[in-house]
């Protein structure tokens, strides 16, 4: 656990030791880290939000090499496919997840996240896209509760494109300000935390504590 938090707030210095290493290969590692991300409902933990911002910051570099375009495209991609793969494995196997014995999978979670699904509705496709660990699940929990391929593939892209261009682009625009490059670990937690703004609301709706 030690390591994982020292990564992600960090993550500035391990992904320039990716790029001098690994070089052209960086495009790969990253899309797999992205696409592992959104698409395996076994691995929330990984960074995604932290990732992307550092990355776009890192490509602002002339020496890194790296094309902001086609990382761009890359990271859409394995945010999009990432995303489709969770929905096919809860619409196929989800089920019999949650009936079995898995502490990871209890009945009580996907009764709630489904009525979360008929208040909120596609949308939550969206939504899940900030919100780290939930932007796992979501797509797992569509595919269980049956939400129409074709829904699903519409939110799915607009999300995908939304959040990559947010934190990369944004990191690209304002990773290379002198404050934010000497208070990296700090933008990035502020990062994060941003991330979960959206279900601020949505709880602050839920509850009532609107006038």
């Amino acid at each position: 656990m030690a390591s994982l938090i020292d990564f992600i707030f960090h993550i500035d210095r391990y992904l320039v030791e990716i790029v001098h290493v690994y070089q052209a290969w960086t495009y790969l590692i990253l899309f797999l880290v992205i696409f592992a991300e959104t698409g395996l409902v076994v691995t929330p933990f990984l960074p995604g939000d932290s990732v992307l911002f550092a990355v776009g910051a890192l490509i602002a570099k002339p020496e890194t090499g790296l094309s902001l375009s086609g990382m761009y495209i890359l990271l859409a991609l394995a945010a999009v496919t990432g995303d489709f793969l969770n929905y096919g494995i809860g619409k196929r196997y989800g089920r019999r997840l949650f009936s079995s014995n898995l502490k990871l999978f209890k009945p009580s979670h996907l009764q709630k996240t489904e009525q979360f699904y008929e208040q909120h509705g596609p949308k939550t496709i969206v939504y899940a896209r900030f919100i780290p660990i939930v932007r796992t699940f979501a797509p797992f929990v569509a595919g269980i509760a049956g939400m129409s391929y074709t829904i699903f593939g519409k939110y799915n892209i607009f999300g995908a494109l939304l959040w990559i261009s947010l934190f990369l682009i944004g990191g690209y625009f304002f990773g290379q300000i002198p404050f934010v490059e000497q208070n990296f670990s700090l933008v990035v937690l502020v990062v994060i935390l941003f991330s979960f703004i959206p279900a601020l609301i949505e709880i602050w709706n839920k509850k009532g504590f609107r006038r």
